[in-house]
């Protein structure tokens, strides 16, 4: 058995692309995009067209709206080759508005519903800032599941099992990342490897506490380095990969054994008393990893749609 069907026996395997020619032979269940996978996507020759034919159905239409329709495409894509749920980003530029994500969340679904896709279908990809937590937490009421994005820290993983988040995609590498550049030189990969992996061990522990509370949201792991990331966290309720990796997983028959699972049921109750705002940010200010790491991705993604949209602005001209 290769690593990535040992994988399967404990985790949900999600392919993390736009470039979904790719993703048949990896037989996720799930899948992940983003604006950087879009974009990428529709670099290369064989997505081009898809690019232009959307552009030009809907070149009349505001350039935001084109967009969405872009991303929908992609998704409708993926949803004929999986199972399950495909994640759809809401523009990274509405990160601070609150009222702004959820109008456009919701016209995200009408365009998948529009295209025959059931809603239970689709999860709304939003970055877990204060607003964007309060974002989804209105859309779940509303029936529309949510993963919470650019993730870093337990207080942003609390934030959302308060808000009731369908998903939450807390982001191994990054925190990796932020971990060894810090270090410098002093850095050692042996010693910060597999379970003492500084984006591993966040993982673990905002698992163990959603299980230890009950807490229902799911957690995804996100943003991998390396297959022994990947690997330190078998048992996760989801890990979404990048092609290249699942392409190394399923070429390895190295064993892989199961690590996090449930402790049998809850131990301990989650107080009823919700995060409030100040809290939020002022523990967000304490941490310069995720302070550092959450305004980094917000820029990135939003640089990658500014590239997206000028593409289109491109092809209406």
């Amino acid at each position: 058995m290769n690593q990535l069907d040992a994988l399967r026996q404990f985790t949900t395997v999600v392919a993390d692309t736009g470039d979904f020619k790719q993703i048949a032979q990896f037989q996720p269940r799930d899948a992940t995009t983003n604006p950087s996978l879009i974009l990428k996507a529709v670099q290369k020759p064989e997505y081009a067209p898809l690019l232009e034919d959307t552009v030009s159905k809907f070149r009349w239409e505001p350039l935001d709206e084109v967009m969405d329709r872009l991303l929908v495409r992609f998704g409708c894509e993926i949803l004929s080759l999986i199972s399950g749920r495909v994640s759809t980003e809401v523009d990274a530029q509405l990160s601070f508005d609150t009222a702004a994500t959820v109008s456009r969340a919701e016209r995200i679904i009408d365009l998948y519903r529009a295209e025959g896709i059931r809603a239970d279908r689709v999860l709304i990809k939003i970055a877990a800032t204060w607003e964007g937590i309060q974002a989804a937490r209105e859309l779940e009421r509303r029936g529309i599941h949510t993963n919470l994005t650019l993730l870093f820290s337990p207080h942003q993983a609390m934030a959302c099992a308060e808000a009731k988040v369908k998903l939450i995609s807390p982001f191994v590498g990054r925190v990796y990342d932020w971990h060894k550049k810090s270090a410098g030189s002093a850095w050692d990969e042996a010693a910060n490897a597999g379970a003492n992996d500084p984006g591993v061990m966040t993982v673990r522990w905002i698992y163990d506490t959603f299980k230890m509370f009950g807490i229902a949201t799911e957690v995804m792991g996100a943003s991998f380095r390396n297959v022994g990331q990947i690997v330190a966290l078998a048992g996760c309720d989801l890990l979404t990969i990048s092609p290249d990796l699942l392409a190394k997983l399923a070429a390895s028959e190295e064993p892989v054994a199961r690590v996090l699972e449930p402790r049998g049921g809850p131990v301990e109750e989650l107080s009823n008393r919700e995060y409030t705002e100040p809290e939020f940010r002022l523990a967000l200010n304490q941490d310069a990893m995720t302070t550092e790491k959450l305004a980094e991705g917000i820029r990135a993604f939003v640089a990658d749609t500014s590239d997206l949209e000028q593409l289109m602005k491109t092809l209406k001209s």
